[in-house]
């Protein structure tokens, strides 16, 4: 149960983190996904983090390129566009705005208790 209410809260928040993902520059899908792992966010697998980042990309937040590798197959390079960091920026303030709710009403409460 607590993995389906996690799986749920991410979908709500993906396409932003994918963005906060590419603040440092260029990365591409397997990158961004140790990233997200990384920062304790868990194993997002490509079914679900390529289709964020075709939304991005045919949003304008994001563009792609794909490059050609010397050894093994080549990569689509994804990079913010000027669209995405205000996107990122706005959304990023809302997020937290969000969460600052969310984290006060639950600090309110009492285990057993009313809030």
């Amino acid at each position: 149960m607590a993995t389906d209410r996690r799986s749920s809260w991410l979908k709500g928040v993906l396409d932003l983190l994918v963005l906060a993902c590419l603040t440092e520059g260029e990365s591409y899908g397997y990158e961004i996904s140790k990233a997200l792992a990384g920062a304790g966010l868990g194993e997002i697998k490509g079914g679900t983090l390529y289709p964020v980042l075709n939304r991005l990309e045919e949003a304008g937040l994001a563009v792609g390129e794909f490059r050609a590798a010397e050894r093994g197959p080549g990569r689509r390079y994804y990079q913010l566009t000027d669209q995405g960091r205000q996107e990122l920026a706005e959304q990023g303030a809302s997020w937290r705005e969000f969460h600052t709710a969310v984290k006060s009403m639950l600090s309110n409460t009492q285990p057993g208790g009313a809030p």
